[in-house]
Formats: structure tokens, C-alpha cells, sequence
């Protein structure tokens, strides 16, 4: 079972969810999509934000980084109960998992270049119970649902591949089409017919007459 919420702060709202436990959070790591919070050396649940098309985790707005950063304190047995926490945020590609950690638990890739950290003082009331007001719970098919989007970003990867051929087919058609035009631009002048009005082969015998 996943748990979704909805984050108002941003138009349009986005997705913010968690594994109900440590089995879901294992599924999570394994079939994840955007970015992972948790509290700082505390255990906590694995929180997700699906970023809208075009965000990046390295500019996530402020108010939907408090909004994670305050739903993952609350989902901290420890951290919950403690002031002064740091949490930690990372792209979920960045996740690291073996055989020899125990269910749910994860580590990073790189822990300097791209891990974030974002200091909460104290747990804000109106935030969570905000969020809370928005939870559902559901049994999605993880597998699947990244497998949709790994097809739908390949889909979308062949139609821009598919436009950039056009393009370049389109330019490479106008480059020939003025080099023709530039390399043939005098042919009417040496036309035959051009030639037969230039010359004085087929002129009259008076025309030197009439031209003096």
C-alpha cells in the first residue's frame, strides 16, 4: 500500500507519497521515479515528490521542499519528536541498494554532489494536518507504472528524434534548392532564344543602313 498526497502550494498541485512500510518502501526504492527525503542519520519513511514536466530537484520550489521536508519529519518515529533536524533529499537515480542492507534501507550513489539538505526547526502543525487532509491510500502496481513511463519517455524520445529528421531533411532541401537557384541564375540569358536576338546573323541587309 502506498500513501498519496496532494501538495496545493504549486499549480498544479503536486504528488507527494510514501510506502506505508518498509516492504512498500522497498518497492518504492526499486520502482521509484523522482526524488527521495528522509530525516538525517534518523530512521524515516521514504518520501516522493513527483515533479511537474520540466522541474528539476535542484530547483523544486520552496513551499512543496517544506511540505516534503515537514511530511518526512512526521513520518520519523524519532525525528518527530525532536527540533532541529536535517533532512536530506537526492534524485531517486541516485538511490543505492544491495544485498546486505535490511528491508527498506538505502544509501547514495554520490553523498556530496547530489544530496541536498534542508533544516526543519520544528514540526508545523498546519502543514502536515494540510496534507493529511489529502491522504489516500492505494495499491498501484509500481512495476508497471514505470514501465508505462519508460514508454511514454521513449515514445516521446522517437517523436522528437522523428521531428529533428524532418528539420534537418527541410534545411538540407532549401541548401539545395538556392544552390540550384544560384548556380543556374543566368541560364535564360544564354538561352537560345536570347542569343538569336543578341546576334546579327538573321537581321536584314539594311540594318547597318538604318543604323547610320
Amino acid at each position: 500500500m502506498v500513501l498519496y498526497f496532494t501538495s496545493n502550494v504549486v499549480e498544479p498541485s503536486a504528488f507527494i507519497y510514501v510506502g506505508k512500510d518498509k516492504v512498500e518502501n522497498e518497492e518504492l526504492i526499486k520502482f521509484g521515479w523522482e526524488e527521495d527525503f528522509h530525516v538525517d542519520n534518523l530512521s524515516s519513511a521514504h518520501i516522493y515528490v513527483r515533479l511537474r514536466e520540466g522541474d528539476s530537484w535542484e530547483n523544486i520550489p520552496a513551499d512543496l521542499l517544506t511540505d516534503c521536508a515537514q511530511l518526512t519529519k512526521a513520518n520519523s518515529i524519532e525525528g518527530n519528536k525532536k527540533d532541529n533536524v536535517t533532512v536530506i533529499y537526492t534524485p531517486w537515480s541516485n538511490l543505492k541498494k544491495d544485498g546486505s542492507m535490511a528491508v527498506g534501507q538505502v544509501s547514495f550513489k554520490d553523498n556530496k554532489k547530489v544530496v541536498k539538505r534542508i533544516h526543519v526547526i520544528a514540526r508545523e502543525n498546519p502543514i502536515v494536518n494540510r496534507l493529511n487532509k489529502t491522504k489516500v491510500e492505494r495499491f498501484p502496481d509500481l512495476r508497471q507504472e514505470r514501465e508505462d513511463r519508460l514508454q511514454e519517455l521513449r515514445r516521446r524520445e522517437q517523436s522528437t528524434r522523428q521531428q529533428r529528421v524532418k528539420e534537418e531533411q527541410r534545411v538540407a532541401r532549401e541548401r539545395r534548392e538556392k544552390a540550384y537557384q544560384r548556380d543556374h541564375a543566368y541560364d535564360d540569358l544564354f538561352s537560345e532564344d536570347n542569343k538569336a536576338q543578341s546576334s546579327n546573323q538573321d537581321r536584314g541587309s539594311d540594318f547597318e543602313e538604318d543604323f547610320m
